[in-house]
């Protein structure tokens, strides 16, 4: 173990000796600072020194062909006061390297959670798919910065995507460093994604079928090659239910006796029952089944729920000359059909499965009809009194 106080001259002039693999020489100015010879004629700087548990560890500092010996004695002298302090340069290093991509943390972690803590998550993976991993997802977590997931977002609005599709952006980087900080993984610190501004959404969009407009799409419908989109569209229509609630629909919760269609779970986190009218049953009763598939409109490839129904539907929606209307604006649909037939905000609120009656309030909308007719009939109940006070008048 040959000692001597290293110097750019000796870092030049050593040599491994004849018949060995290599040599260390070791500083005699700073302890533990060392500089490996090898018969090849590379030369490396190393820090060796033992941990707070006593064990001997040993940092790489650098090639001796690549840095200075006066960088690397510095060096030295700076990581062995860190180690006197009770810190281990080789566990931090360790670490850092063993950081994971955004890529390998959405693979290893994040989607074994949600396919434990979510019913249905293929439109988040489309998403990931799309707008996320091809622009970060070679990032390591430690690497990703509050100004990347900004730029990102604006980017999409710039690109002309729906802002409710812009803001799910940071919404999930969010919810990625979330449990990336529950579950304690190496190099994530805080959450890059917390505190920035989502785009002001306006979700309170009033988009109603009129009569005409549904026997529109009753006839796209009857013509359309998406078969089961035949029987998907008019119960969403009949029964006003959300569409991942119809999708996931077993036979074994349809009662044709008690005409009820039973929802374990819902939204808003609770079961329901959903009243089956004589038509959304004789809908029901024409759906073919599939040797065990439980699911009432499976796909027929699959015989599992359906993804994405978005590509069926924008291509009926837009021979029916409807290319506003989402599938969602169906549920509107029978929100305020009820309301216009006379039913009350607590009975909507029921049949829509909601929880609180606020929620119900956005589907009171009256027809600019049933408007009229009301305005009609407060015109004539004081038009008599008007009529009596002008003949008393003359």
């Amino acid at each position: 173990m040959p000692k001597a106080q290293l110097s750019t001259q000796l870092v030049n002039s050593a040599v491994c000796p004849q018949g060995r693999s290599r040599i260390d020489i070791y500083d005699t100015a700073i302890p533990g600072f060392i500089l490996e010879v090898r018969s090849s004629g590379g030369k490396t700087y190393h820090l060796r020194y033992r941990d707070q548990y006593g064990k001997q560890r040993q940092f790489k500092i650098g090639d001796a062909a690549s840095i200075s010996f006066t960088k690397a004695r510095d060096m030295a002298q700076r990581i062995r006061s860190r180690v006197v302090g009770g810190d281990s340069p080789v566990d931090e290093r360790r670490a850092l390297r063993a950081v994971p991509t955004l890529s390998e943390f959405i693979c290893d972690t994040y989607m074994p959670h949600i396919r434990v803590h979510r019913r249905n998550y293929a439109t988040t993976v489309s998403y990931l798919k799309l707008h996320i991993l091809p622009r970060m997802g070679h990032r390591r977590l430690d690497e990703i910065t509050t100004r990347m997931i900004c730029e990102a977002h604006d980017e999409m609005k710039v690109k002309s995507y729906a802002l409710a599709t812009c803001n799910t952006l940071p919404v999930l980087f969010s919810v990625f460093f979330n449990l990336a900080l529950k579950m304690k993984v190496n190099g994530v610190t805080s959450n890059p994604a917390r505190g920035i501004k989502l785009f002001q959404v306006n979700n309170n969009r009033e988009r109603y079928l009129t009569a005409e407009e549904v026997q529109r799409l009753r006839g796209v419908l009857e013509e359309c090659p998406y078969v089961q989109m035949r029987v998907i569209v008019p119960l969403l229509l009949m029964l006003g239910c959300r569409k991942r609630e119809l999708l996931e629909a077993r036979w074994e919760h349809v009662d044709f006796e008690r005409r009820v269609w039973h929802i374990p779970m819902s939204k808003s986190g609770r079961a329901r029952n959903v009243p089956l009218s004589s038509s959304a049953i004789e809908v029901f009763r024409s759906l073919e089944r599939w040797e065990g598939c439980p699911y009432a409109v499976p796909n027929p490839a699959t015989l599992r729920p359906w993804g994405n129904l978005y590509h069926q539907w924008d291509a009926i929606r837009k021979r029916a000359g409807l290319d506003d209307v989402r599938i969602h604006d169906l549920r509107h649909s029978f929100a305020s059909n009820l309301v216009n037939s006379g039913r009350s905000i607590y009975e909507v609120g029921k049949l829509l499965g909601h929880s609180q009656v606020k929620t119900t309030q956005r589907y009171a909308h009256l027809s600019d009809t049933v408007l009229m007719s009301a305005m009609e009939e407060a015109a004539n109940a004081v038009a008599p009194a008007q009529d009596k006070q002008r003949r008393t008048s003359a």
